[in-house]
């Protein structure tokens, strides 16, 4: 039989390729389970609310590190809504309060209630101005999320300037150094006071600060680096508040260094990847 002699084939006794091969949707994630990123991010905001809770009651080792553990809990909502797939814009607001309590009211208010209240007017000013460069911080970051190259944060992230303050608190108040919890001399004050307004500026600054988000952890590595990992655990284990702030500190002062070293190879100093068209806004992205 030739193909021409062949009954014409019917259309509707023929399966279409979706009955043929029926495709299975994943299923969605259960509204439940929004859940695990945002209890993680009320974690943190605890942390943050316990923090002040300790100092008022002058316990700043508690206070102290809380907002470690706030550090700790910030980075790991995120990736906990990456991983279930349960990113939201609920959860991204959620994020931004917990971070103005945790990083921004909370550090300003321990550093207040440890040194800078002895100042008078000058230490609550500076309490003030880190407090409100960090609600600056993380509004412009809020509105700049898809401008900036995810390589670099556009000033000192948050949690690095609440590092910042609260290493040198748990410097200062090391039981181990001898120090005794409260302030004892103006000096001590009067660097509290000049790290907290140096934090707080910087936050607002346009300094690139790098965000270690382009760095894969599936990605495989040379054996080198899993030594060098070791070697700064150990390292740390020697003096962990001595280290840890002075890691900070070189962080802090890193955007400089990476300013300077851009305006000197004539490169751009600017993180923003993308501009916007809001003539309003066009100030901010210089």
């Amino acid at each position: 039989m030739t193909p021409q002699d062949q009954p014409p084939t019917d259309p509707a006794a023929t399966p279409s390729a979706t009955e043929a091969e029926p495709v299975t949707q994943r299923p969605p994630p259960r509204k439940g389970i929004y859940m695990l990123p945002n209890m993680v991010t009320l974690a943190a905001l605890f942390c943050g609310f316990y923090a002040i809770v300790m100092a008022m009651n002058k316990r700043f080792d508690l206070a102290t590190t809380a907002i470690f553990a706030a550090m700790i809990l910030d980075g790991l909502d995120g990736r906990v809504a990456r991983l279930t797939r349960t990113q939201s814009a609920f959860g991204e607001q959620m994020d931004s309060l917990s971070d103005m309590v945790s990083f921004g009211a909370a550090p300003a208010l321990v550093a207040y209630e440890w040194a800078l209240q002895g100042l008078g007017r000058w230490g609550w000013i500076a309490a003030f101005v880190y407090c409100a460069c960090a609600a600056l911080r993380l509004a412009r970051f809020n509105v700049n999320t898809s401008v900036v190259d995810k390589r670099w944060f556009q000033g000192l992230p948050s949690p690095s300037a609440a590092a910042l303050v609260a290493g040198f608190i748990w410097l200062m108040t090391d039981e181990g150094r001898g120090y005794d919890a409260y302030v004892s001399t103006s000096v001590e004050a009067w660097l509290m006071f000049a790290i907290t307004l140096y934090a707080g500026i910087t936050m607002v600054t346009n300094l690139p600060f790098y965000s270690f988000k382009d760095l894969q952890a599936r990605r495989s590595v040379p054996f080198v680096s899993v030594v060098l990992v070791v070697l700064l655990i150990a390292v740390i284990n020697i003096d962990p508040p001595l280290v840890l702030f002075g890691m900070f500190v070189l962080y802090a002062l890193s955007g400089f260094i990476v300013y300077v070293r851009r305006r000197a190879r004539g490169q751009p100093t600017s993180v923003i990847s993308i501009s916007t068209d809001e003539p309003e806004e066009q100030g901010l992205h210089k």
